[in-house]
């Protein structure tokens, strides 16, 4: 036996595009906050920071290459951190769009949903009666209609955009095990080459529940799939955030954590920041004689390109 503790790889997921302004005054969407919010979960020990960008003026969701550019160059100069953006950040845009973010800046990692699938956020809109701004309460609402768009086609072409051609490494969202076996095919054709990093999506309305049997599932499923071929890490929606995160510690995984995931910090009290969220989780992992990787760690065991090969 080691006996050095095993490193788990913390990712802070800044904003994210579920939530609105109105739910938490500590969601950031203005550039100076979402830099100095992802400078802040960095130096809380956050080696991944998975980014979002949202509209300066009104907090709407964006997948705008100029409000990225907001933001990037300034986390980039003040930490080693893993800087992997979203290829998510819109429901409605064609997945065209959404990875022109990535295209202009070419990334260590970016997401990447692995089916199709709904993904509703509409029951969130009945929960405020005053919002700060007009977009959110339709935003929410028209939700229950959306397709997350993601077939085999768009996978292969982000494979072939960003993997190929810029050397990008994926965090492999996975909400449900069909997108487990999305990935096998794609792995089994050769689109990706091991090892990969699967995050396991638990507690998206439309996706599998935040259950710890699900979780289980998950992992052996993943492990009969990909046996040594694969790295993984769990998030949990919502109030499973954290019961999430130890639990897949515990079961040799690695965790994300931000106020992409969850707005609160304990049960009816919401998170002051994403380091307040990064801080909680490393010290439950620290408790649990765990360590947290450094950025220099996870991209050692991610098989990343590393920072000098992006551009910004």
């Amino acid at each position: 036996m080691s006996k050095h503790p095993r490193k788990v790889i913390i990712t802070c997921a800044i904003t994210g595009a579920i939530h609105t302004p109105t739910m938490s005054d500590a969601l950031p969407f203005k550039p100076e906050d979402i830099a100095r919010q992802a400078l802040d979960a960095a130096e809380a020990g956050a080696a991944i920071l998975h980014l979002h960008a949202r509209n300066p003026a009104n907090g709407a969701v964006s997948i705008d290459p100029d409000h990225f550019m907001g933001f990037l160059p300034q986390i980039k100069n003040s930490t080693d951190a893993v800087l992997n953006l979203s290829t998510g950040g819109s429901l409605v845009n064609t997945v065209e769009e959404r990875i022109a973010p990535a295209k202009r800046v070419s990334p260590e990692m970016t997401s990447l949903n692995m089916g199709s699938m709904n993904f509703s956020m509409h029951p969130l809109a009945a929960k405020y009666k005053e919002w700060k701004f007009d977009w959110e309460k339709p935003y929410l609402e028209n939700s229950d209609s959306y397709i997350f768009r993601n077939t085999f086609r768009d996978i292969a072409m982000v494979a072939r955009e960003l993997g190929e051609g810029e050397g990008v490494k994926f965090e492999h969202e996975c909400y449900d095990v069909g997108h487990l076996y999305n990935l096998k095919f794609f792995m089994d054709t050769g689109v990706f080459k091991a090892p990969v990093f699967i995050q396991f999506v638990l507690g998206i309305l439309g996706g599998i529940g935040a259950e710890l049997d699900n979780l289980v599932f998950m992992k052996r499923t993943a492990d009969r799939l990909f046996g040594d071929a694969y790295r993984w890490s769990v998030l949990g929606a919502g109030a499973s955030q954290m019961d999430m995160a130890i639990a897949g510690a515990l079961m040799g995984g690695n965790v994300r954590v931000g106020l992409e995931d969850s707005l609160f910090i304990a049960k009816g009290k919401l998170a002051t920041s994403n380091a307040e969220q990064v801080l909680k989780v490393r010290r439950m992992l620290e408790e649990q004689g765990l360590a947290v990787a450094t950025p220099a760690e996870a991209r050692d065991m991610l098989g990343l390109k590393g920072s000098a090969g992006t551009r910004f």
